[in-house]
């Protein structure tokens, strides 16, 4: 096994229902394909509705509560609210994973 690359803090119960609840929001499908879609290219919604060809307003149902997880921000640009993540953490996060899902699918084919 390969070492850890950073440690873990310790938790107080509110922090690990906090990282409990993220972890939540994460594993509804739809709303990681949007923090996906914000992660490859800040955009407003009706741009992520139309590349993940997903209806405005579930797009903005979700929106709200990645916000509101603190997982993206938003910025306005004219009439537009753009969504982006909210700092490299969150693309870390995803990154390790989607990490760790593509290693075990590779050692599962080996």
């Amino acid at each position: 096994m390969k070492p850890f690359p950073y440690l873990i803090p310790d938790l107080s119960g509110d922090q690990i229902a906090e990282t409990a609840e993220i972890l939540r929001l994460l594993g509804e499908p739809s709303r990681l394909r949007i923090l996906l879609a914000c992660l490859s290219e800040p955009a407003p919604v009706g741009e992520i509705a139309e590349r993940l060809g997903m209806a405005r307003s579930l797009v903005s149902h979700h929106l709200r509560m990645l916000r509101a997880s603190r997982l993206l921000r938003s910025a306005r640009s004219g009439k537009q609210i753009i969504y982006s993540a909210a700092d490299d953490r969150v693309r870390c996060i995803v990154a390790d994973l989607a990490g760790h899902v593509v290693e075990i699918e590779d050692k599962d084919e080996a």
